[in-house]
Parts: C-alpha cells; sequence; structure tokens
C-alpha cells in the first residue's frame, strides 16, 4: 500500500474551519475505489496543526488520487488557509490494512 502522512499548519482565522474546507475533498477520496483511509487528526500540542493519514492500495491507485479534480480542488479550497507548506511523508509498505500493537494485545 502507498501510506502517505501530511501535516498542515493552518491559519488561526482557518482553524476553526478547516475541516468544512476540506470536506468536499475528504468525502470525494474516501469514495475513490483505491483509497483505504483517509482520516484528519488535530494536534493536541499545537491546535494549529491538522494530520492526515491516509493510504491507497497501490501506486496505480495512489496516481489516480493525485490526477482526480476533486485532489486539484482540495488544494485550490487548502492553499488559503495554510500559514506554511505542509510537510509529508510518502512511503510504500506491505499490506492493505492496520496491524495489531502486539504490546497491548486485549484479549
Amino acid at each position: 500500500m502507498i501510506f502517505i502522512v501530511v501535516r498542515f499548519k493552518v491559519l488561526p482565522e482557518h482553524q476553526d474551519d478547516w475541516l468544512a474546507t476540506t470536506a468536499e475533498f475528504t468525502e470525494s477520496t474516501r469514495k475513490e475505489p483505491g483509497n483505504l483511509w483517509f482520516d484528519w487528526s488535530r494536534s493536541v500540542d499545537d491546535p494549529s496543526e491538522f494530520v492526515l493519514v491516509e493510504a491507497f492500495r497501490d501506486g496505480d491507485a495512489g496516481a489516480a488520487h493525485v490526477k482526480s479534480d476533486h485532489f486539484r480542488n482540495g488544494l485550490d479550497a487548502m492553499r488559503p488557509a495554510l500559514a506554511e507548506t505542509p510537510r509529508i511523508l510518502n512511503t510504500e509498505i506491505p499490506g492493505t490494512e492496520w496491524s495489531r500493537m502486539g504490546e497491548l494485545e486485549i484479549s
């Protein structure tokens, strides 16, 4: 799978409506056939930082995502709300699901 984490620093005046700003992009991406998950979180240490954790079945699904109209529209919607260029980790890892954390196995 293609596993991606992106950290977005959002301007103060856009922080409360960030999830609304990205809602159409999020919904459309989650409907893509190759999308495994697309989840937003907000930093508990820095309220200006939103973190996106996403995964795609394979490189073809990832490529289709970045070529989609909703991807370009999503970037256009986000750009005016950003305080700085987002930081990204993008890697390929085996599997298509989350593994269980053995150190905290609950029986």
